[in-house]
């Protein structure tokens, strides 16, 4: 009995002291791990957790310096380390509270966050695959450059750590480029080329996403439009908001059930007659294909011919990528649904389900806004034998489409709590405050879609979001950002354009010390939200924090806006950036500027330049008052200059 007592004793204090020399170690945040990379010259801050109390040492190998530092009582320790100029000798730091960690392999250089939404987190592969993308991944052999992939999470308060980004910080290479954004690889890549420096990116980002998710509840809470909202979200534990959002969601979702046609009517029979539905090439998202700007419940039929040595067989489906939602029929019987908008749809259709002759795939997609509809590529859209997928039926072709339910006619669907990531700073608390308060140069941003129905808020939202987040990383944060491109179909006369306030509210934001703007009115595409040329705007991007952060002699802008003149029936207009001269390309005729006289009724414009400034006028305008520049969701326009960069679209007068 006495000795079951003793090694019963024993296991415990064995037990404990395992407990407690766990809790002792070292304990860093994910954004520390071998291969990262610290900003050049600057004091940078180095912190983690330890026994509270305990006396923690940090040893970097470049001057071998001990900077010593206690625990506090919660266990949180933090110094600041000088760093030497950059180089392209790795490093090691070693921190210590008895029992050694040492981060490896650590380059000294410029370290950049990249964030936004979609058009930022677009990987080079998976997705995106961007112009030219597997001979850009083969090529992407740079080991100065060094990539942290930040994954997606969300809190309704701010966090001291990531969640996941357990891979830590990878050094770039074929294996590791894939996945990453491609607009920071882009952006670092023609850093590194042009300054010889290593280069740090920390690609933070999630398509779909609202700028408000991004800035912290301090500062939304100085905006009326977010005030309560925000103080909502932090008084009300997620658990209990996720039940509330829970019940409302579900009297939602019967009110959207009662209001789709295609469920009230079972559109997914085979018996359903779709003869006089319209038919829209697939894949490309909807919006360039005739529902512009429309979110709600799209149903798509195709009729397939299924040969008789496939009868009885196992077949898979694959629809490649649908923006956001669908639920997928084959004769009339549910094989599946998927969530997500970058999720691939792959379905299984069991073998007994499968006879020779006509059969029909059914589509439903929902899509809440943005970008809605199949935007994955053509050859991912196929149906195949299981068992041999090299028997297929090409899908990539014409369906038979109708709307069911249009979003504008119902209740706004109820916000979800759990995992969404567009609600007022949830992705602040877990994707930015984490890396709080790590030195960084400057951070690159391309979003402004998911907020492009309200661009008269985005006015005030977005420099507040930089401002911001200069109140969690320094006041110098350099921040340079992507107007929207050009995007939907090309309209025959001069018109209102939400894109168009958007690319303004970002225009206005140049007002802010150290900021930049990349100008992509020239690289997008009608049909597709997610434009393959992303070289471009890393490029762009790159040149103004070349010029601007890096203080290179260099043009980094194209033509902006300046002043006009009104002279009789012309107006005159003078751009800043007019480097080399303003010009188009193969000297065509200057197009995208539109006039207005004093009943603000736009009409195309005739453009010439002289010198510095564009002069326009028009027969149908006698006494004109302002002009338009580029002002269309997919404007038809040409003004650069002799840099080759294009002008921002602009308008003289917001009075319509």
């Amino acid at each position: 009995m006495k000795n079951t007592f003793c090694k019963l004793t024993i296991l415990c204090l064995f037990l404990l002291a395992g407990t407690f020399s766990s809790f002792a170690r070292i304990e860093l945040p994910k954004v520390f791990t071998d291969n990262l990379v610290l900003q050049q010259q600057t004091q940078a801050p180095v912190w983690g957790k330890a026994t509270p109390g305990k006396e923690v040492t940090i040893t970097p190998s470049w001057d071998k310096h001990t900077y010593t530092v206690r625990a506090d009582q919660a266990g949180n320790w933090k110094v600041n380390v000088q760093t030497p100029a950059a180089s392209n000798n790795p490093y090691s730091i070693t921190i210590s509270d008895g029992k050694a960690i040492t981060l490896n392999n650590i380059l000294i250089g410029e370290v950049w966050i990249a964030s936004g939404q979609s058009n930022m987190e677009m990987p080079l592969a998976g997705w995106g695959k961007v112009k030219n993308y597997e001979q850009e991944i083969a090529a992407a052999n740079y080991p100065q450059i060094r990539l942290l992939q930040v994954d997606k999470a969300t809190s309704t308060q701010p966090l001291d750590d990531l969640k996941g980004t357990d891979a830590g910080w990878q050094v770039c290479s074929p294996a590791t480029i894939a996945g990453f954004s491609s607009v920071a690889y882009f952006f670092g890549r023609h850093l590194w080329q042009n300054l010889d420096v290593p280069v740090g990116l920390i690609n933070t980002s999630w398509g779909g996403t609202i700028a408000e998710a991004w800035t912290s509840g301090e500062s939304l809470e100085l905006m009326p439009d977010f005030k309560e909202e925000v103080k909502a979200i932090q008084a009300l534990p997620e658990k209990e908001a996720q039940a509330a959002y829970e019940q409302k969601f579900k009297k939602w979702n019967e009110t959207v059930l009662n209001a789709d046609l295609g469920s009230k009517n079972h559109w997914e029979q085979n018996s359903f007659d779709d003869k006089n539905w319209q038919a829209m090439s697939l894949p490309g998202e909807w919006e360039g294909k005739g529902l512009a700007d429309f979110d709600g419940i799209v149903w798509f039929r195709k009729t397939v011919e299924i040969p008789a040595a496939w009868a009885g067989k196992e077949l898979q489906l694959n629809l490649g990528l649908i923006d956001d939602n669908d639920i997928t029929y084959f004769n009339g019987v549910k094989i599946g649904e998927t969530t997500g908008y970058s999720l691939a749809r792959n379905y299984t259709i069991p073998a007994k389900q499968v006879k020779a002759g006509k059969a029909i795939i059914t589509v439903r997609v929902t899509d809440t806004g943005g970008g809605g509809g199949f935007h994955g590529e053509p050859q991912q859209m196929v149906l195949a034998l299981a068992a041999q997928p090299q028997g297929r039926i090409d899908l990539a072709d014409a369906w038979k489409y109708q709307t069911g339910v249009d979003m504008k006619q119902l209740e706004p669907a109820p916000v979800a709590v759990n995992g969404n990531p567009n609600r007022p700073t949830v992705l602040y608390n877990a994707m930015i405050h984490p890396l709080v308060p790590y030195a960084v140069q400057g951070a690159i941003w391309y979003q402004g879609e998911s907020n492009a129905d309200r661009a008269e808020q985005y006015r005030t939202l977005f420099p507040l979001m930089i401002q911001d987040w200069r109140k969690s990383f320094g006041p110098d944060l350099a921040f340079y950002f992507v107007q929207l491109a050009n995007y939907m179909d090309e309209k025959p006369q001069p018109a209102e354009s939400e894109w168009a306030e958007l690319r303004e509210a970002q225009l206005q934001t140049l007002a802010l010390d150290n900021t930049g703007m990349a100008v992509t009115i020239d690289i997008g595409e009608a049909k597709d939200i997610h434009p393959k040329n992303k070289q471009d705007v890393g490029l762009r991007l790159a040149l103004a924090a070349r010029a601007n952060t890096y203080k290179a002699n260099i043009a980094f802008s194209g033509p902006v806006y300046q002043s006009h003149r009104i002279l009789g029936n012309t107006i005159r207009v003078k751009f800043n950036h007019a480097d080399q001269g303003l010009k188009t390309k193969g000297n065509a005729p200057l197009t995208g500027f539109a006039i207005a006289g004093p009943d603000h009724q736009y009409y195309w414009a005739d453009a010439v330049i002289d010198g510095e400034e564009v002069v326009v006028s028009s027969p149908k305008v006698t006494f004109p008052v302002a002009v338009r520049y580029a002002w269309a969701d997919n404007p038809v326009c040409n003004l650069y200059n002799g840099a080759g960069l294009p002008a921002s679209p602009f308008r003289t007068q917001s009075s319509r």
